[in-house]
């Protein structure tokens, strides 16, 4: 009988209430450890729960592990990155919804809507509306708005051109690939003629720009 009470809530579609931290993403374009963000979705119940993480502007982010579960009072950590920082996304508000469900069922047992925004720079925070004010507009924003799911192929393929590595950086990758392969100054064996040569110094320049750039393209 106890276990029946239990599991009553899930009987009723959307009624189970869904414990997520934080309430609101704010990511900030100078900064580079604000884009990414992490959500974490509590199961207090007795019982597993299936997750799906939903978007309104799913190419803006990438979600890793947008399905999961989790286990009976328990917690999963569940990782955003925005990947689309630009100045014309300034001041735009997002929704990322995660449904619940139990693992023998299909419908969503429960919801929770999460906002995200960027903005310019932390120490330029615009004034702070009233809470009544903020909760309203974004109301109205998302009145007629659409969650699309953050699938695994979805955040692979999609990754926009804009995320990856740029031009000038790959080039200037690869002068510093070539300076180091050149001879150094003193070496007399080299079919490399003699201003090509550089020096100790320089080539301790060009490895530590070159792992400056390894670490610039590996977190894009």
């Amino acid at each position: 009988m106890q276990q029946q009470q239990h599991r009553q809530p899930e009987l009723v579609e959307g009624s189970l209430p869904v414990f997520v931290f934080p309430t609101e993403l704010v990511f900030y374009a100078d900064e580079q450890t604000s884009h990414k963000q992490v959500l974490t979705l509590y199961n207090p119940y007795e019982f597993a729960l299936k997750f799906k993480v939903l978007c309104t502007a799913p190419n803006k982010y990438t979600v890793v592990d947008s399905t999961g579960a989790v286990k009976p009072q328990c917690c999963v950590d569940i990782v955003i990155r925005h990947r689309d920082v630009r100045a014309c996304h300034y001041g735009v508000y997002d929704k990322f919804r995660l449904q619940v469900s139990e693992q023998s069922q299909r419908k969503a047992l429960g919801r929770k809507e999460v906002t995200a925004t960027l903005r310019p720079s932390a120490s330029q925070e615009p004034p702070s509306p009233r809470p009544q004010d903020e909760e309203r507009r974004i109301k109205e924003q998302f009145a007629d708005s659409e969650f699309f799911e953050q699938t695994s192929s979805q955040t692979a393929e999609s990754r926009p051109a804009a995320g990856g590595p740029s031009l000038l950086t790959v080039l200037l990758g690869l002068v510093c690939m070539a300076a180091l392969m050149l001879p150094t100054l003193g070496e007399h064996e080299s079919t490399v003629p003699v201003y090509l040569h550089l020096s100790v110094n320089k080539k301790l320049v060009a490895a530590y720009v070159l792992g400056l750039l390894t670490m610039v393209i590996l977190r894009t």
